[in-house]
């Protein structure tokens, strides 16, 4: 018998929340729809999401262009199953009970379209492999 919610939640966290973090946000949303409850933060949240992550996120067919950098809060840590982090280093809160993945990932900031790619692809080959962890069947 599984002891995981029946919707879990999940938070993904990088500094700025504007490239890894929107991306796996976005393709965790797009993978399941609304089975899982998702969530992204910054622990230094920029002004806007990367414009490259936008344009290679639109290339499969995902608009995050509406897309806003949050500021992380010990509120979204605590409401959230599994915290996934992705170069925040030390500035992710940890509490117990929770479960932590932590994703090491290129950084898309600065970066053009080409050089996001890879990141995007690898960002979703995970995400697909986290849903299968939680046994949450992928979307058609």
């Amino acid at each position: 018998m599984s002891t995981s919610p029946a919707r879990p939640s999940v938070l993904f966290v990088c500094v700025h929340n504007a490239g890894r973090s929107q991306m796996g946000a976005a393709f965790l949303t797009h993978l399941a729809g609304d089975r899982v409850e998702v969530r992204s933060a910054g622990s230094a949240p920029a002004d806007t999401v990367n414009p490259a992550v936008v344009e290679a996120m639109a290339e499969l067919g995902i608009d995050i262009s509406t897309a806003v950098p949050k500021v992380l809060t010990t509120e979204a840590v605590q409401s959230s199953d599994v915290v996934i982090t992705m170069g925040c280093g030390d500035a992710c809160p940890v509490f117990p009970g929770k479960r932590y993945l932590d994703w090491q990932l290129d950084d898309p900031a600065g970066q053009g379209v080409d050089a996001v790619r890879p990141i995007r692809g690898e960002i979703e080959q995970r995400v697909r492999g986290l849903l299968a962890e939680l046994g949450i069947p992928v979307a058609a």
